[in-house]
């Protein structure tokens, strides 16, 4: 059974940083492309990052390039993004997702986690 769990989020100021964390199981992270995505409120979901399977090819959304940093530690089965210099549309709900997807689309992503919130507010 493939699950996605997440840690991570919460609020902080414009100009911060966080880190999201998402523990994956059921699966073997080079046979599905995973990412994260996010969801604004009014807004659809939008994919942040990606790694894709078997070349490990990283994408970036235009927005977040040069301040988030996807990785992933194969050892230990888990997913990061770095976010620093989180501004103020940074804020909605993050999500971890995995599947057999070519890009960064939301509807090629099989299993999501659960989400977790990040708030960037003066």
């Amino acid at each position: 059974q493939v699950q996605l769990v997440q840690s991570g989020g919460g609020l902080v100021q414009p100009g911060g940083s966080l880190r999201l964390s998402c523990v994956a199981s059921g699966f073997t992270s080079d046979d599905y492309a995973i990412g994260w995505f996010r969801q604004a409120p009014g807004k659809e979901r939008e994919g942040v990052s990606c790694i894709s399977s078997f070349t490990s090819s990283i994408y970036y959304t235009e927005s977040v390039k040069g301040r988030f940093t996807i990785s992933k530690d194969n050892a230990k089965n888990t997913l990061y993004l770095q976010m620093n210099n989180l501004k103020l549309e940074d804020t909605a709900i993050y999500y971890c997702a995995a599947g057999q997807a070519a890009g960064i689309e939301p509807a090629e992503y099989e299993y999501w986690g659960q989400g977790t919130q990040v708030t960037v507010s003066s």
